[in-house]
Formats: structure tokens, sequence, C-alpha cells
């Protein structure tokens, strides 16, 4: 990193860490505040207009990088100019209008769709200016793709500002992921990217939980348009494949672009303005399901840290290495979506903008059901697993041999695999439920289906130029995907619901299968209003052991100290025989919970007999 390059981060880093509080100091004296709403995810009142810093701070350094005499012979086409202008000056005459609207909307709460027409107007700009995705040979559908991405990512910014922290440090680790993307290829993109990462930090200083100033619409709007910029500029640096141009600036972008994507379907499936505030964001169902917002904001991070990293490595590979880092980001981001889309957030009922046609209800019921979304998400299993098995077995010159008679062949793989997949009823089952048998059944179903790929593949060439093993590579793949993307959507109903348990204190007293049976019921049942520390159990070979998670903390004995540690509100006992041998356990558990005016609960199942003539 040359000098020039580390003045224009740590400038951008200290003016805003710098400028921050003076602006939180405006912000308070004259009342520019956020309070808290039934629809806001804050709590306490904040100040407003953190934006201005954001927007100073990097727009000052930008300025020094700016060449906008090159803007200004694109307008009037002086000497014949084609190329596109200074990255710089293109930012700063687009992000100062947005600044202005985004002002203009934290001040005079503008209309949606006022704000919309000032972002399109910055969107055109950018196209006007030469700007484009890349992504079409048409000049028209290129052009109209690149005002809905700076539209878009504009917007997926302004939305992800709902929790303290997210926005700034979602877009800061987008920065990053862009410098070390423009590292070495464009030296204007790369200081760019340094100093909106050197903004950011310094205003997440003042930002993250607890947030002392929220940036507002001045500043989200700001931030996502210069990073939807960045990502246009990324094709001009020459990437070596179509693959990487698509692929590099949604990978980035990949949590925004998440967020923006669930919340809007959702709300527009439940009937809400998908313009309106919530708390109904990817962030806001990450606490639903026992993250704290610090973790939260933490984990999205990470997220993006780790999409980010994947379009970088895209980015330095080839189409045929590509794949095998895109298909795995996105079967994970599609797992995610799926977890959070089944949490209840608002207390009517989800889709029911659909409810009164017939066409809608097939469409809800299949969206409950899940069951074309699951076929979705083997056929990437199913994509990724026999590219995964030709990457495996062949490298170098091999590969690329083979690669044409894997795309050959992967359409008789997918059909053959989907069809035993359906026939021996792996679709039929609830995946958030799964058990032994059906581990064995989707064992049985994967092997099957390479079976029938084997016999159709030697049907249709004849087995030429096909290797058995990578029928065999394909099916421990297949196999171990299938049962972790199963697996994992029991391991997210129970995670979720261990973390929301809340309640009275308690510890189970019996670590056998009536203690098992007991913790179960707890999970499942929240309306017992109990929260489990862990078990007692007067078998000394039972203790440091655990239970589905809960430790076994001792014999009751222990129970002293185990009661300061945790405060306990009660003590709930798992054996049956309580006349037999436990007679005393039963006895001491009484006059403990007696002196400590702690509840005794104790776990019994029966079958009562039902009055037929009642």
């Amino acid at each position: 990193m040359d000098s020039e390059s580390i003045i224009s981060l740590l400038g951008a880093f200290f003016l805003c860490l710098t400028l921050t509080p003076v602006v939180r100091w405006v912000a308070l004296k004259n009342h520019w505040e956020a309070r808290p709403s039934k629809d806001r995810w804050h709590t306490q009142t904040t100040a407003l207009m953190g934006g201005i810093a954001i927007f100073s701070a990097a727009v000052i350094p930008i300025l020094r990088l700016s060449d906008f005499d090159s803007v200004w012979r694109l307008f009037f086409k002086t000497n014949g100019n084609t190329e596109i202008p200074s990255l710089g000056a293109t930012m700063a005459v687009g992000a100062t209008f947005l600044f202005l609207v985004g002002l203009m909307d934290d001040f005079r709460n503008i209309k949606p769709q006022t704000k919309l027409v000032g972002q399109i107007l910055a969107a055109s700009l950018v196209t006007f200016l030469g700007f484009r995705l890349h992504w079409f040979s048409s000049l028209t559908l290129d052009t109209i793709a690149t005002m809905f991405w700076v539209v878009g990512v504009t917007n997926a910014f302004n939305l992800i500002d709902n929790m303290d922290g997210l926005c700034a440090g979602v877009a800061m680790v987008a920065s990053v992921a862009m410098a070390v993307l423009f590292q070495g290829t464009a030296t204007e993109a790369f200081r760019l990217a340094l100093i909106l990462a050197g903004t950011l930090g310094g205003f997440l200083v003042y930002n993250f939980k607890p947030a002392k100033i929220f940036m507002g619409d001045c500043g989200s709007l700001v931030i996502g348009f210069s990073i939807s910029l960045l990502a246009l500029y990324y094709p001009e640096t020459g990437p070596s494949t179509y693959l990487a141009i698509v692929a590099v600036p949604v990978l980035i972008l990949l949590v925004p672009i998440l967020d923006t994507s669930l919340v809007t379907i959702i709300r527009l499936l439940s009937g809400r303005k998908a313009s309106t505030g919530g708390r109904d964001h990817t962030s806001h169902r990450l606490v639903l399901i026992g993250f704290s917002e610090r973790s939260a904001v933490l984990f999205l991070y990470g997220v993006g840290a780790m999409s980010g990293l994947a379009g970088v490595f895209v980015s330095q590979s080839d189409s045929l290495t590509s794949p095998a880092v895109i298909l795995p980001v996105v079967l994970a981001i599609v797992l995610m979506g799926v977890y959070l889309s089944q949490l209840r957030i608002y207390p009517e009922k989800e889709f029911s903008v659909l409810r009164d046609h017939r066409f809608a209800r097939v469409v809800v019921n299949i969206t409950y059901k899940k069951q074309l979304l699951f076929v979705a998400l083997d056929t990437i299993i199913i994509i990724f697993s026999y590219y995964a098995a030709y990457r495996l077995r062949f490298d170098g010159e091999a590969f690329s041999y083979y690669f044409a008679i894997f795309l050959k062949s992967l359409p008789i793989i997918i059909g053959c695999k989907l069809t035993a997949l359906l026939l021996i009823g792996t679709y039929r089952g609830f995946w958030a439920y799964i058990s032994t048998s059906d581990v064995f059944l989707y064992i049985r179903a994967s092997f099957l289906a390479s079976l029938t790929c084997v016999v159709m593949v030697t049907f249709a060439y004849r087995f030429r130029d096909f290797s058995k093993g990578i029928f065999v590579i394909d099916w421990l793949i297949t196999t171990s995907l299938l049962l972790g993307v199963r697996g994992s959507f029991r391991m997210f109903l129970e995670t979720h619901k261990r973390k929301t348990l809340s309640g009275d204190k308690v510890v189970i007293y019996g670590a056998g299968r009536g203690g098992e049976l007991l913790l179960r019921e707890i999970i499942n049942n929240k309306m017992l209003n109990v929260q489990p520390i862990g078990f007692l159990d007067d078998d000394p070979m039972k203790k440091g052991k655990k239970i589905q998670g809960y430790p076994i903390m001792g014999p009751f004995e222990a129970i002293d100290g185990i009661y300061a540690r945790h405060q306990l509100n009660g003590i709930l006992i798992s054996f049956n025989d309580v006349n037999g041998h436990h007679a005393d356990a039963l006895e001491a558990a009484k006059e403990f919970c007696s002196m400590r005016k702690i509840h005794l609960k104790r776990f019994k199942i029966n079958l009562q007999e039902v009055d037929l003539d009642s």
C-alpha cells in the first residue's frame, strides 16, 4: 500500500472520528433525534444526522482524487471523448445529490416515491456517464439492469440501517473487500474503497451498540450509492470471465441483497407495504432466535466477510473453479433465508394477501409445505456434488477435457436423481423432525439415485469417457449434503427453542430416561415457563456428562452451590418411584425447597380414560 492510499484511509477515519461527535452535539442541541416507536428497534432517544459526518469525511478526500474535467468533457462531448469519466468525480457528484435527498427526508420525511425518483436520477447520471454492469450484450438491457442495480443497492443499505452498527459495519466490510479486489488493478477505485472503509470505521466507533448517533437517510443513501458505483467499476478492471463479472459484485454485497429480498418478498406476500419500516429484517429475526443484538450484528459482519472473500476468490479464478465457491455460498444463503423466513414476526397471518384467490391458495399451500424450495435446494446439491466429484477426480488439463463431459451429462444426472428422490419419498417427511429412520431413507435414496445415473449414462453414452470413481465421490458428497441440509432444519428449530427459553430457573433432579423426556417437554412447551440450568443425579459416574447439551452438575449434595450461583427458582423431579429407593431423595428435595421458599414439582406421564358417555 503506497503512502497516498494510507493517507486516504487514515485521513477519512480520523476526519469522521472528529466530525461525528460535533454533529452529535449539534443534533442534540437542535433536537434532531430518533425517538422509539413500535415499528422501530431502538429503545432510547438517539441523535440523528450522523450522515453529515459520513458525507463530509468521505467527500473531502474523494475530491482530492477526482478529475472533474473528465466529467465536463463527457457532458459536452469535447475531443470526441468516449471513455468513462473519473470514478471519484462521479461518486462525489452522485453522493452529494443523494446526500441532499436524504437530508430532506430526515428533516421533512418526504414520500417514498419522491426519494425513489431521486435515486433513479442518480442512477441515470451513472449510466449516462458510461458505467455499466456488463451483464448483457444488449445496451438497452444492460442500461436498465445498471439502473436497477444502483437503485436496489442504495435502497438495500437504507433498509439495513435498522440496528446499531449494522449498516455502517456491513458497508465497511464490503468496502474492504472492494479494496482487496481493486488492489494492483485500479488505483483510484482502490483508494476510494479505502476512503469509504476509513470513514465508516470512524463512524462505527459512535454507532456500534449502544449507538450514540444514527446516520439517517443522508448517510445510508450516500453509502449505498457509493458502494454500488464501486461495484460497477469492477468490469473496467478486466475480469477474466463473464461469471466473475456477474458473481463478484453480488457476493460482496450479499448481506444487503439477502435482507432486502427477504423483507420485500415476505412483506408483499403478507400484504404489508415494502417501503414502510418494521422489525422483520434479517437482524431482527436473528435476535428472535436467541442472538443478542451485538452477536446478530457481528454474525452479519461475518457473513459479509465470508461472502466478500468468496467474491475475491472468484475474481481471481477461472470459470471452471469458481462454481466450487459460488454454489456452496448460494446454498448456505438460501438455507439461511429459509430458516429466518419461518419466524412469525407480526400477529396477522402470513401471506394474507393471497388468501382469496384459487391460484393463490395453491401458491400458499406450496409455500407452506416448502416442497418446491426443497426440490430447488436438492438441485443445487446435485449440481455441486457432481461438479465437485469431477474437480476432485481431475485437475489441470484433464479437468478442462472432462468438464465438457460433465456439462453433457449434467441434465441426465439432475433428472435421474430428482426422480429417484421423489419416488422413494424423501419429500414426504418434515425436515424439522428428521429421525434415524429418515437418515437411512436418505442414504438409500441417494444410493439408488446414483445407481440410476450409472445405468442411464451407460445407456446414453456407453459409459465412454466416464469414470467409476466420479460416481463414488458424487454419491459420498451428495449423501453428506442431503443429510446435512435436512439435519440443519432440525438443528435450527431446536437451537431456536433452546435460545428463547425463559421463565423460572430450575434444575432437573434425575438424569435418566425420565429426565431426558422432561427436558424435551420443557424445550417444546413454552407454556411451562421454565428454563433448565442442568441436571442433578446421585450416580457419581454421570457427573460431568451432558444430556442434549445440558450438564449433569453432580449429586443432590451440590445443590447449595448451584442455588447460590444460578439463583434457582425451583427443582423438577423426574423419577417416578418416589416411594421406593428414591424416597429419601424426594424428602431431601422437599426440605431444601421448603427452607429456600422455592417450588418443587414432579414430572409424571399417565394415560387417562376418556368418558365416552359425557
